[in-house]
């Protein structure tokens, strides 16, 4: 085998390991996504219960957050998946894609969203 040969499959070995990694942490993705825009809608609309309430301004603070359990509660979740890192496990793809680009720019290349790898023409001196 020529070392053109194996350079080449050593690329294909890399862009194939890259979309299996990629496509590893779609599903996760999707689902994180969704928890997160569940509890953010939830959140929204007891604060807004809460807002609105005419109580509020009449009671103490902690009274109405006692009055008004669901926007304490799914509040207390969001916190929580905050502190628990939902903010990286909804964006770890488009993490590692960045990462990727950076290190395949020192050898003139780069890659699409799903992996593929992307080699770019090489400049005219």
């Amino acid at each position: 085998m020529t070392l053109e040969q194996t350079t080449c499959e050593d690329l294909k070995a890399f862009e194939r390991r890259l979309v299996e990694v990629i496509a590893y942490y779609q599903p996760q993705t999707k689902r994180w996504r969704v928890m997160f825009v569940v509890v953010a809608l939830c959140t929204a609309i007891g604060a807004w219960q809460w807002l609105t309430d005419p109580l509020t301004s009449q009671v103490g603070f902690v009274q109405s957050l006692v009055n008004h359990l669901f926007f304490t509660i799914s509040s207390a979740v969001l916190i929580t998946l905050f502190v628990m890192g939902i903010h990286r496990r909804v964006v770890a793809p488009s993490i590692i894609v960045s990462r990727v680009r950076q290190v395949l720019a020192d050898f003139n290349m780069s890659c699409d969203d799903n992996g593929r790898l992307i080699l770019k023409p090489r400049p005219t001196t």
